[in-house]
């Protein structure tokens, strides 16, 4: 991807030699790069951040004993291993203001007084393209935390217990610390999926007049597919490769999740 990031490259994908940095600039000279920047930061750190939430309280009440607890574990894992193309397109169709069932459960409940769109302007199919990723990002997310509270030794608990701690103080001040591992893992990788995450995007918001999947990172598949400029591509592809690396060691730089506890 580097060599071809620097080559001169047809439609057709003839190499007519070396182009030196003209890919990279033509890449900064796009005139949406800032709004690519913009909403591609609020795509990762949003979905990232929900998929992070929503686990830990998933990760907690699947770690607790209950009856059908690893039948449900099954169900959880569900939307992971589905086709993330398949899901998509089930919300597609849910979602639709004439016959999705979603539209319609939400009129039926009261929350809509009438069929919404959510996928006929920009900023809707934005944000249900944003739930659809936290959905399926979700039951990955939740299994690592529950590795990592699996990990957590009841000694240190019931240690906790009697020294007074209650549930809420145990689990901010003994459990949480203890998660940095789990948490480091299914952040960074929750990062690079949803980063250079193209199925969703383009399935959900690829119908939207003038708001295409460029709107993020994707950008590269736009280029390639509509534009056939397989060396632009090529050139933001690096520099994809090059943010990502660069977030990932800020993240860990800055929270140090593999520290040693004093």
């Amino acid at each position: 991807m580097i060599y071809t990031s620097f080559r001169d490259l047809t439609r057709f994908g003839t190499d007519r030699g070396w182009a030196g940095w003209e890919n990279y600039e033509r890449v900064l000279d796009l005139g949406h790069l800032p709004r690519v920047l913009v909403n591609t930061g609020v795509w990762v750190v949003g979905v990232v951040a929900l998929s992070i939430g929503f686990g830990l309280v998933l990760a907690q009440f699947l770690n607790k004993r209950f009856p059908g607890r690893k039948i449900l574990r099954m169900v959880v894992i569900v939307p992971w291993a589905a086709s993330v193309v398949m899901t998509s397109t089930i919300f597609v169709y849910g979602l639709d203001p004439f016959y999705g069932i979603i539209n319609k459960f939400l009129v039926d409940v009261g929350i809509l007084d009438a069929p919404f769109g959510f996928l006929k302007s920009p900023l809707p199919g934005f944000l249900s393209a944003m739930a659809v990723a936290v959905f399926v990002s979700v039951p990955f997310t939740t299994f690592v935390l529950l590795a990592g509270l699996q990990t957590v030794p009841h000694d240190v608990l019931e240690a906790a217990q009697i020294d007074g701690a209650n549930r809420t103080q145990t689990y901010w001040r003994v459990v949480f610390p203890m998660l940095r591992g789990a948490l480091a893992v299914a952040t960074i990788i929750n990062v690079i999926n949803v980063f250079n995450n193209l199925p969703i995007l383009k399935t959900m918001t690829g119908a939207i007049p003038g708001y295409d999947a460029d709107t993020t990172t994707s950008l590269m598949f736009k280029i390639i597919q509509s534009d056939r400029q397989i060396d632009t591509a090529s050139a933001l592809s690096v520099l994809n490769f090059v943010v990502v690396v660069v977030v990932i060691g800020i993240y860990l730089r800055v929270v140090r999740p593999m520290r040693q506890e004093d």
